[in-house]
């Protein structure tokens, strides 16, 4: 299985040309970028195809997508980016009810359609908030995915976990939504408190085995990222999870 690193895992451990580096010896055959990473576009492909990866998604903020979407085209070009995921929304800017979702949804389709328009696909990436009900029972995701019915999800198995929902329940209910995976672990209760409770994958609470079938065999998950929000160390965090995973 050809395996991805979000860099933002890395963000902490500079240069760049060092961490695609060790990265690619490693056995990562994949990168996925997100904001800082681009900053030199060229630069950063030269020492991607130096180190024979390839970058086939990338995270782009929501206010780059909707106020400057030809910068977003013109780095995907340069990176070789297929998949551009929305990764966040700041709590600031978060509906508070149901039509507020739903109106979120449709900005999030516009940008899914101009995104069709150039050759490239769309996805959501969730955190935990997403899964908070509302006052009516609604959920969030339940809502943006309604609302944007041309557009991916890149599940955040970890934060769905987090929010107190079933990753399971959700790959069953929205697999055909699924087009990438964030492969992240959660450590045991009270351990890794200075890395957020976050854990390298296969070494902590999730049971990435199991869940791994069920993301192949119920969804169209083309890219599986490894991530860590908070790595101490992001080459232990690297060598680890990629180790573990080959025995998944």
């Amino acid at each position: 299985m050809n395996w991805s690193f979000q860099l933002y895992s890395a963000r902490n451990f500079q240069p760049w040309a060092h961490v695609l580096e060790t990265l690619a010896r490693l056995g990562y055959a994949h990168v996925e970028g997100f904001g800082e990473a681009y900053s030199d576009p060229a630069g950063l492909r030269a020492e991607l195809d130096r180190n024979g990866l390839t970058m086939p998604s990338g995270h782009f903020s929501m206010a780059m997508l909707e106020q400057d979407f030809h910068a977003v085209e013109h780095i995907s070009e340069v990176l070789g980016i297929e998949l551009v995921v929305c990764p966040w929304l700041d709590e600031r800017e978060r509906p508070r009810d149901a039509a507020g979702w739903r109106a979120l949804g449709g900005r999030l389709a516009a940008i899914g359609d101009r995104a069709e328009n150039v050759g490239l696909d769309f996805a959501w990436h969730n955190h935990d908030f997403e899964f908070m009900p509302l006052a009516d029972g609604s959920v969030p995701l339940e809502l943006i995915l309604e609302a944007a019915p041309n557009i991916g999800w890149e599940i955040d198995v970890a934060w769905v976990t987090r929010a107190g929902a079933s990753a399971i329940d959700w790959i069953e209910q929205q697999g055909n939504r699924i087009v990438a995976v964030h492969v992240k672990d959660i450590a045991l209760d009270g351990e890794a408190r200075e890395e957020d409770g976050w854990s390298d994958v296969g070494h902590g609470t999730i049971d990435w085995p199991w869940l791994l079938k069920a993301l192949r065999n119920r969804t169209r998950a083309r890219y599986f990222v490894m991530e860590h929000d908070n790595p101490a160390d992001f080459e232990r965090f690297a060598r680890r999870s990629i180790e573990a995973a080959k025995n998944f």
